[in-house]
């Protein structure tokens, strides 16, 4: 049988050690500490607010030391941590609500305007403020009295969490997240990372997206390491706390990266403790790569997704340079296949969906039957990602399927044109998306950020394509802006791009 209750049995192993620290209040948590405030609030939630294994309780708030009490509550009750997004809109607040229709909301006072503006959240049988939420905890720390709890009993298949996608094509899913997908995504981190209890990592992704969660947060639980918490990031102060608190580990998104490296901190920074950092969301330009190769610091890249793992593949960082713009292979416990529209696979450097098996596969999206049947197909995820594996067996995304757009009959996958147009040395970003042509059916409009001095003009970028894309290939628009629009997720905002093509 699979424990969930991680915490206790780090309690008993090494009480004393600090498991988390939450940088803006400089309050932390032992393991013995988080335990047993995990048991005093289940206690709580069980009993005074009644909530028995299934009941959802939702979260909107920033990062801080709570929300990891709560998910070691919900690892001895059974209940499902539902973080919600405060950066929606009232409305959009209050559809996540009535969706998973929680019997306890935790929120941050300057969030409540948000909930109060909704129908769904005067439904909720209990609200607390965060603040209250916290007080009790200080309570509960000053009583030195002894409790026991009776953990509820919890299987692999239950829920521990429910992510809601960005909902940038339509209403948000909530993903659904078991205890079982958090052991097999902390099984397969550990081995292809070699994380150990000494390993110490910070945390600035939001709450309510599964990197906060599980590229490193939930692992690090499980095998005890260290974990600083921040509301937010920000180049200078990550350089400096990397040094300053001893961190082996970092994870982050090459725009995170990149802000690092231009930061006047990266040259005095002493990160000789790091043993490397993680990059998923996007490919990494190989110049970046160069630069933190030559500060000493090793980058593994790799890819995931909300409702699998998230930590799907790794690419070794030896690999970084001779295999710029791959994500690796799949980690241990995977299946992975690339497959064409017909559901036959892809061989080597041919297109294919990327579809994976395996124990850390979501069962399926929250009260929503027809997305879980369309997304899954015998067992297999569908990714919704274009990929080639290279006949050493490493994988390349080449674009989401929704990205692709049909020019003169020929499939362009604006991901391996932007990749190209990064390696323009005036060029710092760009983003290109399918737009409406007479002729053609769609052409490429491409949005290009440019490095601060430079300049560069719409034929100058278009004749940089000539030689080196097929000219189908090659965006017949270039809008240049000074920065690109981005989702919740930090991704480039593909739909806000739409809005704007249509003003040219």
């Amino acid at each position: 049988m699979i424990t969930t209750d991680w915490t206790a049995k780090w309690a008993d192993y090494t009480p004393d050690k600090v498991a988390l620290k939450e940088y803006a209040t400089g309050r932390s948590l032992t393991y013995s500490e988080l335990n047993y405030l995990g048991i005093r609030y289940s206690e709580w939630i069980t009993s005074t607010i009644g909530l028995e294994k299934g009941a959802r309780v939702a979260v909107l708030a920033e990062n801080c030391l709570e929300y990891v009490i709560l998910l070691t509550v919900a690892q001895k009750t059974g209940i499902i941590l539902v973080p919600l997004n405060y950066r929606l809109t009232p409305n959009e607040i209050d559809f996540l609500i009535g969706d998973c229709e929680p019997a306890l909301v935790i929120s941050e006072a300057k969030f409540y305007s948000k909930l109060s503006e909704g129908e769904a959240f005067h439904k909720v049988r209990k609200h607390i403020d965060l603040s209250e939420f916290q007080q009790l905890g200080n309570v509960f720390m000053e009583d030195k009295v002894l409790h026991e709890f009776r953990n509820t009993v919890i299987g692999q298949d239950d829920a521990a969490l429910i992510i809601y996608t960005s909902g940038t094509t339509a209403f948000p899913k909530g993903s659904v997240y078991t205890h079982g997908m958090m052991f097999w995504n902390s099984i397969n981190t550990q081995m292809r990372l070699d994380i150990t209890s000494a390993d110490r990592s910070l945390n600035v992704a939001p709450p309510f997206h599964t990197g906060n969660w599980n590229v490193l947060l939930s692992p690090f639980l499980h095998h005890g390491a260290y974990t600083l918490i921040l509301k937010s990031f920000d180049a200078d102060e990550v350089l400096q706390l990397l040094e300053k608190d001893n961190l082996t580990i970092f994870w982050g998104v090459p725009t995170m990266l990149k802000m690092m490296a231009d930061s006047p901190m990266f040259e005095p920074a002493d990160l000789s403790r790091i043993r490397y950092f993680i990059v998923g969301g996007e490919a990494m330009p190989v110049p970046l790569i160069g630069k933190w190769h030559a500060k000493g610091v090793p980058i593994r890249q790799g890819y995931g997704l909300t409702e699998v793992g998230p930590n799907v593949t790794s690419l070794n960082h030896q690999d970084a340079i001779r295999k710029a713009g791959s994500i690796g292979k799949p980690n241990f416990y995977y299946q992975a296949k690339l497959v064409d529209d017909q559901g036959n696979e892809a061989g080597p450097n041919e297109l294919g969906e990327l579809i994976l098996k395996g124990p850390t596969v979501t069962p399926g999206y929250w009260r929503n039957e027809k997305a879980t049947r369309e997304t899954i197909v015998d067992g297999w995820f569908h990714t919704g990602d274009i990929m080639r594996r290279d006949e050493e067996g490493f994988l390349f995304v080449m674009d989401r399927i929704k990205n692709m757009y049909i020019s003169g009959a020929e499939n362009v996958y604006p991901a391996e044109v932007e990749y190209m147009l990064r390696n323009h040395p005036s060029v710092d970003s760009v983003a290109i998306i399918g737009v409406p042509d007479a002729k053609w059916g769609e052409s490429g409009m491409a949005f290009v950020v440019l490095k601060p001095g430079n300049e560069l003009t719409e034929t100058e970028l278009i004749a940089y394509c000539e030689s080196r894309i097929a000219k189908y290939k090659i965006p017949k628009h270039v809008v240049f802006l000074s920065e690109l629009p981005k989702n919740d997720a930090g991704k480039v905002d593909r739909q806000q791009l739409r809005r704007i093509s249509q003003t040219q």
